[in-house]
């Protein structure tokens, strides 16, 4: 018991929990009811179910329709949602539940254990994120107010994947019809949950429009009387929403124009404060079944080829933090040493001269593509056009490759039919969900953001292996240090930047989010002055 209580930051959890406040929002003043929030996105839902497809377009609307049972303030806390408390049991491979006994769904009907089982058992089917409860073999249901996981083995990343952006808690009763789960037509018509606020409307690629839930089970909260999200891919066409009130809220704002004029802006607030949990970086993935790229030496002269102080000061204006390895440096486990790679053309061309790639009559050495991430500029286009001209600098001759759209490049890496490409990817909190999947040779697979890099290393299996079960904090850390390191070395990915996420709002928000989930967390603290 007294590992599992060192583990990540879900250990600040005892033994037993007791309610407690529940956000990780610093108050200015006595908040308000009443009003409108009008929040800019400019990524599109295909439906608003959480429990089964992951990113930024579905958990906005998602975390304010369905409570989750717990939640996160801004130090890595776990606090009480849907559930009042919890306990691990000894060994690690037993979480016991207690709900809240004033917890109704949208439609006025009870939720309990059963609809906790049903909700874990159809995550850990249907969602992406097959690691978040791969351990959990079942949910027992001893009464309508207990549930009880039954792990295979210790799991640490449980509590942080009970968040409101990971495991929505569904209506059995609705949910539980036997229709796909994927393709449910609930999923974004009548939508029933128990968030703080209920749908009212969605329109496709236009708007969500969502309207305070007068029996939220947090007495006196949400705080306002709608959320509007309304969406647009434009980030600069929202930011002009934005500066003349038409918007009070633009969260995942990252693009360096966009910052730069915000900043100028005394009618806007900017906030970095909030992305903690979610863990983006940009980087440059690399197939390492292709040759010549399948010869990490290689690999490394790529890395040693790029100024990631250049990229962070030129390309992003300074908002960007360099990235030095797979796990995001705002995460406990982060190990800030862990990445050696300077920019060195002369070590890059020594490294081409060791893997046999000498340059030709006209300098070249071998050709590639880089393929371009659509939907970004500075940390994709401008990062693949950088690289292209410090390749050529040590006698690597890079061609640019653009898709027709977003679907068509996840396509593009999901079969494995590149060279290296750039990529945004996210942490998602604890390294058991977000970051096993790009390494772990287990997860080669046909689809994007698995390891589609075709990256092999038995050491680094068994190393997350361990880490994934391991229950002491300390020892945990040390693991991750360890995998952090072999990565590096072995180039699978170069690091470029961790994802400049602002948070805009209005001078006239209160409480905007600021938990270690950020705008991916209930809305329920938020209101307008």
């Amino acid at each position: 018991m007294r590992n599992i209580k060192k583990s990540i930051a879900f250990a600040a959890v005892s033994c037993l929990v007791s309610l407690a406040g529940a956000g990780g929002a610093v108050a200015q003043e006595q908040p308000k009811h009443g009003g409108t929030l009008v929040l800019g996105a400019y990524q599109a839902p295909r439906h608003l179910n959480g429990a089964v497809q992951s990113g930024m377009a579905t958990a906005l609307p998602s975390t304010q329709l369905f409570a989750s049972l717990l939640r996160f303030n801004d130090k890595w806390e776990p606090q009480p949602y849907l559930a009042e408390s919890w306990k691990w049991s000894e060994d690690g491979k037993a979480l016991t539940v207690k709900l809240r006994g004033n917890a109704v769904f949208h439609d006025g009907k009870p939720i309990t254990s059963e609809d906790v089982a049903f909700s874990i058992m159809a995550n850990k089917a249907n969602h992406p994120f097959q690691a978040m409860f791969s351990a959990v073999e079942s949910v027992e249901t001893p009464d309508p107010h207990t549930a009880v996981f039954k792990l295979s083995q210790p799991h640490p990343a449980l509590l942080i994947a009970l968040s409101p952006a990971l495991s929505p808690i569904l209506p059995k009763h609705i949910y539980g019809d036997g229709a796909d789960l994927k393709s449910h037509p609930r999923n974004a018509k009548d939508v029933v949950g128990s968030g703080p606020f209920k749908l009212k409307e969605f329109v496709p690629g236009k708007e969500v429009v969502l309207e305070r839930f007068d029996k939220f089970f947090l007495e006196g909260k949400p705080y306002l009387d709608r959320v509007v999200i309304q969406i647009n891919p434009e980030d600069t066409t929202l930011l002009i929403g934005l500066e003349r009130g038409d918007l009070q809220m633009l969260p995942f704002a990252g693009d360096p124009t966009v910052l730069r004029r915000a900043q100028s802006n005394k009618d806007i607030v900017m906030l970095n404060k909030g992305y903690e949990g979610i863990g983006a970086e940009s980087w440059l993935a690399i197939n390492t079944a292709r040759k010549p790229l399948d010869d990490k030496r290689v690999r490394q002269a790529i890395a040693y080829a790029l100024d990631k102080n250049f990229i962070s000061k030129a390309l992003t204006a300074g908002f960007a933090k360099q990235a030095v390895g797979p796990i995001i440096s705002s995460s406990p486990f982060a190990d800030p040493s862990s990445n050696p790679y300077k920019l060195n053309l002369e070590k890059a061309k020594q490294l081409l001269d060791e893997a046999g790639l000498k340059p030709g009559a006209n300098g070249e050495r071998f050709k590639m593509t880089i393929d371009i991430l659509p939907g970004t500029v500075a940390l994709s286009k401008n990062v693949a056009e950088y690289a292209r001209t410090q390749l050529k600098k040590i006698g690597v001759a890079a061609d640019l490759r653009t898709s027709a759209d977003f679907p068509s490049w996840a396509k593009t890496m999901a079969n494995h039919d590149f060279d290296m490409s750039t990529d945004i990817v996210w942490n998602w909190g604890d390294p058991v969900i977000g970051v096993h999947r790009t390494y772990l040779s287990s997860n080669i697979r046909p689809i994007v953001w698995t390891n589609t890099q075709s990256y092999r290393n038995d050491k680094v299996d068994k190393v997350l292996e361990q880490a994934a079960v391991e229950q002491n904090q300390d020892k945990r850390k040390a693991l991750y240090g360890e995998f952090q390191r072999m990565v590096n070395e072995d180039v699978p990915i170069v690091y470029i930047a961790e994802v400049p996420y602002h948070t805009l709002v209005r001078k006239n928000v209160g409480n905007p989010p600021a938990s270690i989930w950020g705008p991916l967390s209930p809305l329920d603290e938020v209101y307008l002055k």
